[in-house]
């Protein structure tokens, strides 16, 4: 898959290196009662922000995620809008048995293999791509780090022992390269956990080099480290827009049918308008595009051109998209809330969610309620919806 001027192998034959990502960590510290991968960074999870940063490489990469074992289907879900070609397998019961699994499912022609941890989310593409570079050039293991700033004391029974010296030390990220045969072997020899790839690697008897890490890569363990995130983001890179579009049914049934959220509801009446009048795909649109500062449907598409007479709701969302790709940005998500009396909604939820995350690009959240009577959309005469969207700067992930 090409994004711009993203790489992810469309299939094995292009790959130039595999990417493992571990992505089935508890996440304990982070106390949100779920895996750590999967906890939501300005409202998107660790994982995808994680994969934008190997689709903005250079590098063309296979990818491989390890999941936990109840949640391989959902994480498949989740990709796929992002890299619809990863290979998810669910992950053993420590990370090295993770690991080990990963790397099972690389093609075995491919000479160069990152191991990449979900949880240092923001690593930027170009980190990805020294250490492929690295690992070509040398044959050896590769690992960004980081100067140690702090000064280190050894401690025993809560007593200073000495003062260690910091100019010998560095602070280890991900991802972190090897030739994928000596890794491979390395997994197979190894006895004991130890705490990243290189450890395995270099008691396997190979040669481990560092290079210059980022700042960017650090790893999200507690709160604070996700609240340090979110304003990293923030600084810039987010935006929120809201749009809203409101439409009344045709007076009569048994013409047009009915269309909202990209789907088709037989026995319904129409929504009245210039295009299918589906109220969803048109305030999502305009919520995009209130996010870029790009107008709304009406500047961008017009409110009676003739070539959208009739037209789908995906025609306007998947322009806004291409709109807001063009000026620099990309969806993060988007909410979205119903007000009407029909359709019933509930049991159609799913299915609408997965039709509106294809044309977004992103996660797409569906709620519908009632104004008890109240209101023209009480009274049943049409329906309101109300949409929010969080961009990002597609510029700022890419680099």
């Amino acid at each position: 898959m090409i994004i711009g001027d993203a790489h992810l192998a469309p299939d094995a034959s292009s790959a130039t290196a595999a990417i493992v990502i571990v992505a089935a960590g508890e996440g304990t510290r982070l106390g949100y009662g779920m895996p750590k991968a999967y906890v939501p960074l300005a409202g998107r999870p660790l994982l995808l922000w994680a994969l934008d940063g190997v689709a903005g490489a250079d590098s063309v990469f296979e990818v491989v995620i390890v999941a936990p074992s109840d949640l391989v289907e959902r994480t498949r879900s989740m990709v796929a809008s992002v890299a619809p070609n990863a290979v998810v397998v669910a992950g053993g019961p420590s990370r090295q048995g993770s690991v080990t699994l990963g790397l099972a499912e690389v093609t075995a022609d491919i000479d160069t293999v990152l191991v990449h941890d979900a949880a240092r989310a923001l690593t930027p593409p170009a980190l990805h791509d020294a250490v492929v570079a690295a690992v070509a050039r040398s044959g050896h293991g590769i690992v960004p780090g980081v100067p140690v700033t702090d000064t280190i004391k050894s401690v025993v029974d809560s007593h200073v022992e000495s003062t260690v010296d910091r100019s010998r030390l560095s602070a280890v990220q991900t991802p972190q390269g090897f030739p994928r045969r000596a890794l491979v072997e390395a997994y197979a020899a190894v006895t004991g956990e130890t705490t990243d790839d290189a450890s395995v690697f270099h008691a396997a008897g190979g040669v481990v080099e560092i290079i210059e890490g980022d700042a960017r890569a650090a790893k999200i363990t507690t709160r604070d480290d996700l609240v340090r995130a979110e304003a990293s983001l923030a600084g810039g890179g987010l935006r929120t827009g809201v749009g809203i579009d409101v439409h009344a049914f045709e007076s009569e049934a048994g013409g047009r049918p009915l269309r909202l959220a990209g789907l088709e509801w037989p026995g319904e009446r129409a929504l009245d308008g210039h295009s299918d009048g589906d109220a969803v795909a048109h305030a999502v649109c305009d919520a995009l595009l209130s996010a870029a500062g790009l107008g709304d449907i009406g500047t961008s598409f017009g409110v009676d051109d003739p070539r959208y007479q009739g037209a789908g709701g995906d025609v306007f969302v998947r322009g806004a998209v291409e709109l807001l790709r063009d000026a620099g940005w990309a969806p993060t998500n988007v909410a979205v809330q119903i007000v009407g009396n029909r359709p019933r909604f509930a049991a159609r939820r799913t299915e609408a969610e997965a039709v509106m995350n294809a044309m977004v690009g992103a996660p797409v959240s569906l709620a519908a309620t009632t104004t008890d009577g109240l209101g023209f959309t009480g009274r049943g005469e049409g329906i309101t919806v109300i949409a929010t969207a969080l961009i990002r700067s597609a510029s700022r992930a890419a680099r």
